[in-house]
């Protein structure tokens, strides 16, 4: 039976669908990725995470470790490589898991999606997932890595203050006003708070 961390595949993927909302190829290959890098890493150790893309991966990473996004210990660096680390957050040691084109050749359903050589509607989800599981650890690539001390600190948000458009609480640190005020809100249209619909 195929195992990701203590999950059989199946139980896996439907604890896959019920967070990510679809069993999701990039999930699924993902849970092998953390598996695998959970197993080089020293009993008991504290870590946190990089992922190196904000798709699919990082949820692998929330499913199966304490890192969230949430908790500040998954940090997300979107370089678009399908890759992640798990690492010692004191000393910033840890291991880095990457899919390996060179080991994907032997699979031609998962070098299709992750190369993106077919349109998802041409994509044949279940042999793909099938190609997920009978791979498992043998499409990974592993190297260890060190995290640059900047990355070790806990960043603190700071003081808090109150906008004086919006009225919402914000980190002082980014000005007079809060960033929305500030017209980086990513709404096309923008009502401050304290004036609601009916």
């Amino acid at each position: 039976m195929t195992k990701i961390c203590t999950y059989q595949f199946e139980e896996y993927l439907r604890f896959v669908e019920s967070f990510h909302g679809a069993v999701a190829p990039g999930v699924a290959a993902g849970g092998f990725m953390v598996d695998l890098a959970m197993s080089r890493m020293p009993e008991g150790t504290l870590f946190d995470a990089i992922c190196e893309t904000t798709a699919c991966l990082p949820d692998a990473i929330q499913l199966l470790t304490p890192c969230t996004v949430g908790n500040g210990w998954l940090k997300i660096f979107n370089f678009g490589r399908f890759a992640l680390s798990l690492y010692d957050k004191y000393k910033g040691e840890g291991v880095r898991v990457f899919l390996d084109p060179v080991k994907l050749e032997a699979w031609p359903e998962i070098k299709a999606w992750l190369f993106k050589l077919k349109p998802k509607s041409e994509q044949d989800k279940e042999v793909l997932i099938s190609q997920i599981e009978q791979a498992g650890h043998s499409v990974c690539g592993l190297q260890p890595v060190r995290v640059k001390a900047q990355y070790l600190e806990k960043k603190s948000r700071g003081r808090i203050t109150t906008c004086t458009v919006c009225h919402e609480p914000y980190p002082a640190r980014d000005g007079v006003v809060c960033r929305a005020c500030q017209g980086q809100a990513p709404y096309i249209s923008f009502t401050p708070s304290g004036q609601y619909w009916d």
